[in-house]
């Protein structure tokens, strides 16, 4: 019987590990601009086509290689970082796996042209899967130039479950931006299909903030600076009333490598707790200084899952700095144990002479004496005199033997003659709302309870999808526009799905980096706030594009209608409660929420039975 085991040929093998290091565009994105930084490059250029598909080029002017290193760069686990193990526990670099070149030159085709500078000519290497097809002399800059083309060209079922252009474009300027706000020294630019994303200068860290995100940030920024024996800790925090219902915002860095820390996460929320509004996570840039043989950074081929050695104490700092930046800017209040002066406490005398206070009394007072006049002149005391009792017989009206289509206040005269298909037939129905959240009414079966939020989502999604559908969208003008300063890759996704915004009422133009300006609304949306009703759709629309399953019309309907519907909250008279449930019972799917979760819930007769036994 022949052997079974053998080696996998390197192809093979580069390409299995591509798999855990390159998983899409942007993860070429994030190799190459760490090796950039690596060289010691001072700028660093970006140039993506199609989101990566086509084309991603970076550009540096860093140290360049020799036509030796050129070469060997692609081969598996070369690197010049790391010599022995133990130099695995003192990393200060971006990359030392020697990974990344390898498992790109696997699933792509690459094209590199790289110059040191002491050299006259430079080198150019061209691979494709892995195999080396072009290695000559070059004229060309000092620093290296890569360009990726094709990715997982020779990989069909890889290629074929990448997202949108707008998901991986969103995925690289992700990454971009942690390498960016980790090196806020280095000068980054970035294009698109020809169009500028960003350009970053160099600057200060709160420079960079501003730059990577919008000028609007600037003033949400607290300052975070605390130094220990076990970690420093700095960077910016947001304030509470900033606070945003998505993550995007939220960056921890540790010796200037991007990480991620559910751990550390839990710390920040806790240091918040009772200030936050409801389900919103709030802003932090927060950068972590640690003796490298304290952490683990080869726990994951991405390396930014890192392991520290006492993370119970860094948790605690964590913690306690948070706490006291928001205390000094007093977010939270704070005890101020440094008075700096006599504190004003009176002391009691033993010789004085104290007087009780006056109380003024009624010695005639009789609390059965229904004429009886207060000091005031109003009446006061036990009994009143007799009250208005007409109509008292209005409270019983229904409760007759035999009559079964009543309901609590029902009155005659009152309004709200109600008719419902189905099993949902009122019959001079009152409705009534509970805590400003639900809208009960009666029934043929028991009672119904309607989510008022959610009622509104469902009636706008189906107007908003047919207005799309039929460009059927009214402008509410404003009659002060307003503009708004938006990230680049929320830019990005309102330059895709502006047409399909403005078919559904908006009225909203470009104005360049990365700002817009709106001058008017749909109808039917329940914010006045322009700049709120466009960033709730923008949070809405990004934690939805991972259902692969919507159309693009779908999602923003969907996003839209969530963005405009009431909030919890919001009183409701009897008439705006009888055209909601109206307008609901028309819709298709009145049962359910755009996002699938209940709208109506019917409790049985037999169920409140039940409850009484």
């Amino acid at each position: 019987m022949p052997d079974l085991i053998h080696l996998l040929p390197d192809s093979v093998a580069n390409q299995i590990a591509a798999g855990e290091v390159i998983q899409r565009p942007a993860s070429l994105v994030k190799e190459l601009v760490e090796n950039a930084i690596d060289c010691g490059s001072t700028e660093i250029k970006i140039i993506v086509k199609d989101a990566g598909r086509t084309l991603v080029q970076i550009i540096d002017n860093g140290c360049g290689m020799s036509e030796t290193d050129a070469r060997m760069a692609f081969e598996r686990h070369a690197t010049s970082k790391i010599s022995k193990a133990d130099d695995l526990f003192a990393v200060l670099t971006m990359g030392f796996r020697g990974e990344a070149l390898a498992s790109i030159g696997a699933v792509a085709q690459v094209e590199l042209k790289t110059r040191r500078q002491e050299d006259e000519l430079g080198t150019r290497l061209c691979i494709n899967g892995s195999k080396v097809e072009t290695q000559e002399p070059v004229s060309c800059p000092a620093g290296s130039n890569f360009s990726i083309k094709n990715l997982f060209y020779n990989i069909p079922a890889r290629r074929k479950f990448l997202k949108s252009n707008q998901t991986e474009l969103k995925h690289i300027i992700v990454e971009l931006q942690r390498v960016a706000l980790s090196h806020p020294g280095i000068k980054f630019i970035m294009h698109h299909n020809g169009s500028e994303i960003y350009h970053l200068v160099p600057g200060n860290l709160r420079q960079r903030i501003v730059g990577v995100f919008s000028r609007s940030i600037d003033q949400n920024l607290i300052p975070l600076n605390t130094e220990t024996d076990i970690i420093k800790i700095s960077g910016f925090i947001g304030k509470p009333e900033n606070a945003r219902k998505t993550f995007g915002e939220q960056f921890f860095f540790i010796n200037k490598r991007y990480m991620r820390h559910p751990y550390f996460h839990r710390a920040v929320m806790d240091a918040y707790e009772g200030i936050l509004p409801p389900e919103t996570f709030p802003s932090y840039f927060i950068y972590m200084s640690a003796d490298p043989h304290s952490i683990d950074i080869n726990i994951h081929p991405t390396k930014t899952e890192i392991k520290f050695e006492d993370e119970r104490s860094c948790w605690q700092i964590l913690h306690a700095s948070i706490k006291e930046a928001l205390g000094k800017f007093n977010i939270v209040p704070s005890l101020d144990f440094d008075t700096r002066g006599a504190i004003d406490i009176p002391i009691r005398k033993m010789d004085g002479n104290f007087v009780p206070p006056p109380i003024k009394t009624d010695p005639d007072f009789n609390p059965f004496d229904k004429d009886y006049k207060s000091f005031g002149g109003a009446q006061q005391g036990g009994f009143k005199g007799k009250q208005d009792v007409r109509n008292w017989e209005k409270l019983y009206y229904g409760f007759e033997k035999g009559d079964k289509g009543t309901t609590l206040g029902n009155i005659p005269g009152d309004k709200n003659q109600q008719t419902i298909e189905g099993d949902r037939v009122l019959t001079e129905q009152v409705f009534f709302q509970v805590k400003n959240k639900y809208i009960f009414c009666k029934v043929k079966s028991g009672l119904m309870v309607i989510d008022q939020k959610r009622a509104h989502e469902r009636i706008l999604y189906e107007h908003y999808l047919y207005s799309l559908k039929n460009e059927l969208g009214n402008v509410q003008k404003e009659l002060y526009p307003q503009t708004i300063e938006v990230e680049a890759s929320d830019y990005v996704i309102l330059e895709n799905i502006l047409d399909d915004l403005n078919r559904l009422g908006f009225d909203i133009r470009k104005l360049g980096d990365n700002t817009l300006i709106i001058n008017g609304l749909p109808s039917h949306v329940g914010s006045d706030d322009p700049k709120e009703i466009v960033e709730i759709f923008l949070e809405d629309y990004k934690s939805t594009e991972r259902d692969i399953e919507a159309g693009v019309k779908e999602k923003i309907a969907r996003s839209m209608a969530r963005a405009s519907a009431i909030s919890y909250g919001k009183q409701l008279s009897v008439d705006e409660m009888s055209e909601l449930v109206d307008s609901l019972f028309a819709c298709k799917s009145p049962n359910y929420s755009p996002t699938g979760k209940t709208v109506v819930y019917l409790m049985p007769v037999e169920e409140l039975e039940k409850r009484f036994k």
